[in-house]
């Protein structure tokens, strides 16, 4: 009996996101370590010619509510402020001209009537704020891609599949724009150890595309995500390719991912301030395999989850705001997939 629960458990998982193929073990290397005491809780992060820029998430404390610029060696170089509070600041993005995008997109209780997005030219110190509004109501979210073109694409942190927003026209200064729907996207779940177990393989909390515009990448607390990027097209690929897994087990809190600046590595930083007292945070390095050729045109999608399992995961998506909330989740949806398993389990009682 056991194997055919655990048999069937497995399938019901499935059916939220393909179970991925167990990716190659990368060992990661430690690059530098952050020991400014304003980021403890850095949530995004790109890399430049000169070093690396992060951002911490919502922030009480004014001296950690900027943009950091480190060089190499971790060690801050500049630092820029916002002209007017950010509300929840949770990834960052970079076009190929330098330009920097900062997504101020988080919002755990799902109350926000707008979102924003922060873009900072080169050599800027004066970042200018971007209002949007989804077509469907507030939603949670802590990853960000930068087309080529510099259209900013907008990936929801929502159990199982998430939403994929671009903005339905020109962003412009001083008005609100909105959003729209462009697709979705289902990641394999693995079996990566993370410190949120289930969930924690279950939910988006930062992306990047490559420097050459022909790689993107998404990831979770767990693991990062690699998908091949054809004529440009960064949402038909994250929404219908087949990734590689890149495995990034027992980072503490992991929402952060850029590429280096020659497409040859990945780079992670996680939050801190949920460790232990003194816990300082890490650039670790990733240095990606030998990749397949790219092909002409994007894979067939991910098959759609099961509508019971569907169900218990947006219903428990609704309480996974916080790493706290991500327990709460796992357990909803286990009981919600638990409960899926009974009803086979019966029906297949009644059979024999």
């Amino acid at each position: 009996m056991r194997s055919r629960v655990g048999a069937a458990l497995v399938a019901l998982i499935a059916g939220v996101g393909l179970l991925a193929t167990p990716g190659v073990a990368l060992a990661s290397q430690r690059v530098c370590r952050i020991a400014g005491k304003h980021m403890t809780e850095l949530s995004g992060m790109v890399t430049t010619a000169a070093g690396f820029v992060v951002v911490n998430d919502g922030s009480d404390d004014p001296a950690a509510r900027k943009i950091f610029y480190l060089d190499h060696r971790c060690a801050v170089t500049r630092t820029v402020s916002y002209p007017s509070r950010p509300r929840d600041t949770e990834d960052m993005g970079v076009t190929p001209a330098g330009t920097l995008w900062v997504a101020d997109i988080g919002d755990n209780d799902r109350n926000r009537p707008t979102i924003g997005l922060w873009r900072l030219p080169k050599g800027s110190s004066h970042p200018q704020l971007y209002r949007l509004t989804y077509p469907d109501g507030p939603h949670d979210a802590e990853a960000l891609l930068v087309n080529g073109d510099g259209t900013p694409i907008v990936v929801t942190k929502t159990v199982g599949t998430a939403e994929v927003y671009e903005p339905a026209r020109n962003l412009a200064a001083g008005t609100t724009t909105p959003l729209r729907k462009v697709g979705e996207v289902t990641l394999p779940i693995s079996t990566t150890s993370n410190p949120f177990s289930i969930p924690g393989r279950l939910v988006i909390t930062g992306g990047a595309v490559g420097p050459d515009g022909k790689h993107a990448v998404l990831r979770t607390y767990a693991d990062a995500f690699e998908f091949d990027v054809t004529r440009g097209d960064v949402v038909g690929a994250i929404t219908h390719g087949e990734p590689r897994q890149i495995p990034m087990p027992n980072e503490p809190q992991g929402e952060s991912v850029a590429y280096t600046t020659d497409g040859t590595a990945l780079l992670t930083v996680s939050e801190t301030s949920r460790q232990p007292a003194g816990t300082k945070a890490d650039i670790l390095r990733y240095s990606l395999p030998p990749r397949p050729a790219v092909t002409s045109s994007p894979t067939t999608a991910p098959a759609a989850a099961p509508p019971g399992a569907k169900a218990a995961a947006e219903a428990a998506v609704q309480r996974a705001g916080t790493p706290a909330g991500l327990l709460v989740t796992g357990g909803a949806l286990l009981l919600g997939l638990a409960a899926l398993l009974g009803v086979l389990v019966v029906r297949r009682s009644g059979r024999s």
